[in-house]
């Protein structure tokens, strides 16, 4: 589809600056003239359907180009080749279908969870299954998915190693979640959020991943239990009020040269002592 685009920047069609798709209906229309050999823009727009007949216009300078029947010759080719492949997707999608249905409870259950869906919980199942019995706890199967850091220890030194490589589906699937969850307002999003700003993304993305297996393995060891999102304000509702004024006390210590002290809630600032 891209190189369809290219091809029609390639003779001066801008079509894709008015019709948002291309492969719709009108867009198809077009397309098949083209091919067949007119050229003239008025007779072009005038194939445009439904709201897009308001661009006429616009749609009339977009079509005046340079199209010759080389470039009518290939998008001929391209689009087989996009008939094609939609028609494989089809029945791919139509025997993933299939396999799926006697698990589409597990899949309405994993699709609840922020940024899944049912494609991903799909991935999911496919992946891990659904009988959780073969893992004893919720960290092995994070474990075994090796998404979880590695540690290794010599001379008495532990160096964190990183994760280390499991199914690549898999870590396709979960990768594309934590991508998605990161722009969302929910836990997911704010763990996601929070480890990214003190170790990076590429930690926040194991780390979201992490979060994800645990949420399945739970999901799938009991049919009964549904996603419930804890909230964006999560970890700002569990950490210590103290610790949290503490720290920020030490902080505008370090920036002030005063002494700040936190007794029964309060800040007690005294002045430094004179040299």
């Amino acid at each position: 589809m891209q190189r369809v685009e290219k091809l029609l920047e390639d003779a001066q069609i801008k079509i894709t600056s008015v019709v948002s798709d291309v492969f719709g209906v009108s867009g198809r229309l077009i397309l098949q003239a083209l091919i067949d050999g007119q050229r003239d823009p008025v007779v072009l727009a005038q194939m445009a359907r439904g709201r897009l007949r308001v661009k006429i216009a616009q749609l009339q300078e977009a079509l005046r180009g340079f199209f010759t029947d080389h470039h009518g010759a290939i998008l001929a080719m391209m689009l087989d080749n996009i008939d094609r492949l939609s028609a494989q997707v089809a029945a791919l999608d139509t025997a993933v279908a299939e396999a799926v249905a006697p698990f589409a409870h597990q899949v309405a259950q994993l699709a609840e969870i922020t940024a899944v869906g049912p494609t991903a919980a799909q991935e999911l199942i496919a992946e891990v299954g659904v009988d959780m019995t073969r893992f004893p706890s919720d960290a092995h199967l994070v474990s075994w998915a090796k998404f979880c850091p590695q540690t290794h220890e010599s001379a008495g030194k532990k160096k964190n190693k990183g994760r280390s490589k499991g199914s690549p589906w898999l870590a396709a699937t979960l990768g594309n979640i934590a991508g998605s969850a990161c722009r969302t307002d929910t836990f997911l999003g704010a763990r996601h959020r929070r480890i990214a700003k003190r170790r990076g993304k590429q930690k926040a993305i194991v780390a979201t991943g992490n979060a994800v297996l645990v949420i399945v393995y739970h999901l799938l060891s009991d049919p009964a239990v549904r996603f419930r999102d804890l909230g964006a304000d999560h970890f700002a509702t569990r950490i210590d009020k103290q610790r949290r004024a503490r720290n920020l006390a030490a902080q505008l210590q370090a920036i002030t040269g005063q002494q700040i002290t936190i007794r029964d809630g309060k800040a007690v600032i005294a002045e430094p002592k004179a040299a």
